[in-house]
């Protein structure tokens, strides 16, 4: 492996940490967008911040992280990729705003129809922001997006079949994550809510199994290269996809929730290598080489030595905050109605 490969691995390696957390996070937005009523959603909604209230905020670090890696050791990728697909890229990150803005200020609204208004916000945000994402992919794996400043068409680049199956894609693996992630959740102090949400993850593991088979045909008529390339080196990460999909069903309808989160991630992941082992060795197909867009050497032993050290703050803290918020000290229980009651007082709840 040389030095461009490496600093793209590391890059790829934030990518897929950003896909199951981040995702889990869009997708619990997703659930709370489809959880019914005011009263008939409110315990789902609670469940739901409570899940991801401490977390949501750090995990936009690993988007930040894929950026700056990017732009720092991969300039000429980047310069295309935010100028042609400047259009999704503006909405990805409007719809971050405005969910994080919608989550944080829910919880202060005085009035039922400012409440109503912001949690609105929040869920649908969540659900255009991951299609953006899946979009964008969708355009630079089928080579819609060429090296140059705007070179490549601002609009179907990501307006395309291939785009639109990456976007709904996307929004659906959200969905089974946050699904499978909140049965573990609830598994103790809300059993009846884990068994809504071992629902929904099935019947979403499902669909998104229809539309990744149905995705082969748009492939093959739309982007035949990347159907090609699937079909070659990315045919064993799809495949193991594949099995890691089957193997979380069945620990969900065994109701092994925390194997299911397991098996559900390395579904995600299997995909996005397979992604990527299809895309090699170019970081723009068909057009820019992974060599050939790096920056000088300098620069990528820099981008390494500044990850290292960075890593070895970083990592810790995020796996103390993971295990502080994931486990409930014997001494100190629940407030009484925590998935009863939308009453905004539940663990994980951000400070004001």
């Amino acid at each position: 492996m040389n030095l461009p490969d490496a600093v793209l691995t590391v890059m790829f390696l934030a990518l897929i940490a950003y896909a199951l957390f981040g995702g889990a996070d869009f997708g619990a937005g997703i659930w709370d967008l489809l959880a019914g009523g005011t009263a008939k959603g409110r315990p789902q909604r609670t469940l739901i911040e409570h899940s991801i209230g401490p977390v949501w905020e750090a995990n936009h670090v690993w988007l930040i992280f894929v950026l700056v890696v990017l732009w720092t050791g991969f300039p000429p990728a980047f310069a295309a990729i935010a100028s042609t697909l400047y259009i999704p890229l503006t909405l990805a990150g409007f719809g971050m705003i405005v969910r994080g803005g919608a989550f944080a200020f829910r919880k202060t609204a005085s009035t039922p129809g400012m409440q109503r208004f912001l949690g609105g916000s929040f869920a649908l945000s969540s659900v255009v922001t991951p299609f953006f994402l899946g979009a964008m992919v969708g355009g630079i794996a089928s080579g819609r997006v060429p090296p140059g400043v705007a070179a490549g068409s601002v609009l179907t680049s990501w307006i395309n079949p291939t785009s639109v199956l990456g976007g709904v894609l996307a929004v659906l693996s959200c969905a089974y994550l946050a699904a499978a992630f909140l049965c573990g959740d609830a598994r103790r102090e809300a059993p009846d809510l884990a068994e809504v949400f071992r629902r929904r993850a099935l019947i979403t593991a499902f669909v998104t199994g229809a539309v990744a088979i149905a995705g082969i045909f748009v492939l093959r008529g739309d982007a035949p290269v990347l159907f090609d390339q699937l079909l070659g080196r990315g045919l064993a990460p799809i495949v193991l996809s594949a099995a890691a999909g089957a193997v979380s069903i069945g620990l969900l309808l065994g109701r092994r929730y925390i194997w299911a989160r397991v098996a559900a991630g390395a579904a995600v992941t299997a995909v996005l290598c397979g992604w990527a082992a299809g895309q090699y060795p170019y970081v723009l197909p068909a057009h820019l080489t992974i060599d050939d867009a790096a920056a000088g050497r300098g620069t990528l032993t820099a981008v390494l030595v500044a990850v290292a050290v960075g890593s070895i703050l970083l990592i810790p803290a995020l796996i103390l905050m993971y295990r502080m918020f994931q486990t409930v000290p014997a001494a100190t229980p629940h407030p009484p109605g925590l998935y009863a009651d939308h009453d905004h007082t539940g663990r994980g709840t951000p400070p004001t």
